[in-house]
């Protein structure tokens, strides 16, 4: 696979030419925004100083002015940028998958299967809206791999009946095969008890998580820092989690500067990355030229695609059975 620096040349080499052409769009958009926001900033205020005898006995209506303002805001916004970040994606992100690998395929509109994402088993709640976007998929040394940015959320009403939606999930999703088809379901999540609860009563809520399966504890005292393991089967799950890949794990996660889950379902590795954020949509504030943004785009290529190098899942280490 192409390494970093091969990648940040192709981009700033390669890639120039439409480069300069989106920063030349970019600029153009942020000054129409600015100038659309900023008339409706003034209408905003207007408004709110002609209504002031009501606001001064009634401050909902100020609150819902400016609840209005930013709703109206973010419209206008995506309104904008759709042509832009439609471009961006065909003229440098779709070059620089085929750039890593040409056996792989992008799709800016697809995503990773909600089916998949619920066998995973990350998490406890079943989502009621589930959305993404920028789908890769193909092969890496004859192993098959697919990820996305996801969005998945928990439909909820509060006391007053209103409709709300809680995020359950928000980054980048991964699917890779694993060289073993495995019997039983192992689990590894960040190891938030402990981080907030300490040692004692960490160690007893992860114990006692009636919604998880049996505790694995790990013999790796900066792995089980980082990370809790839950499973169906213990010898199976300290059989696939060797002293060589819970380093590589630990590793990744530095790598990702996010927190990730993990888990070895079927014939399977599942990784989710919580950024909270779309991996690969331009932002009109920042120029595409920037090395730091450049750099962004980039090593989220690089670190997903790259799991398979790094976590060695094409070494043949077990037959699948």
């Amino acid at each position: 696979m192409k390494s970093i620096s091969q990648l940040t040349d192709f981009y700033y080499k390669t890639l120039y030419p439409s480069l300069k052409e989106l920063e030349e769009d970019r600029k153009s958009l942020k000054s129409r925004l600015f100038s659309i926001l900023g008339g409706l900033l003034v209408f905003a205020i207007f408004l709110s100083y002609l209504l002031k005898e009501i606001i001064s006995t009634d401050f909902n209506l100020l609150i819902f002015i400016c609840f209005g303002y930013v709703a109206i805001s973010a419209i206008i916004y995506k309104t904008l940028i759709k042509d832009y970040t439609k471009e961006f994606k065909n003229k440098i992100i779709a070059p620089m998958i085929k750039e890593i690998d040409p056996q792989l395929s992008y799709s800016s509109w697809q995503h990773v299967s909600q089916n998949l994402f619920t066998r995973s088993k990350f998490f406890t709640q079943k989502p009621t809206k589930f959305s993404g976007n920028d789908l890769v998929q193909g092969k890496i040394d004859d192993i098959k791999i697919q990820f996305s940015d996801i969005h998945a959320q928990k439909e909820y009403r509060d006391s007053k009946g209103r409709k709300h939606y809680e995020t359950i999930f928000k980054g980048l999703f991964i699917v890779s095969e694993f060289n073993k088809n495995f019997k039983g379901k192992t689990v590894i999540l960040p190891d938030t008890a402990q981080t907030f609860f300490g040692d004692i009563i960490g160690g007893w809520l992860q114990a006692n998580n009636v919604q998880r399966n049996e505790l694995v504890k790990m013999d790796n005292v900066k792995f089980e820092k980082e990370f809790v393991v839950y499973s169906t089967d213990q010898i199976e799950a300290r059989y696939i989690l060797s002293p060589a890949l819970m380093e590589r794990l630990l590793i990744f996660k530095k790598r990702s500067k996010h927190p990730i889950l993990v888990s070895f379902i079927g014939g399977s590795i599942y990784i989710a990355i919580q950024s909270n954020e779309d991996q690969f949509e331009p932002s009109i504030f920042h120029s595409l030229l920037k090395y730091k943004i450049a750099m962004e785009y980039i090593s989220t290529l690089h670190l997903a695609i790259g799991i398979v190098e790094e976590l060695k899942l094409n070494e043949k280490l077990w037959s699948k059975r």
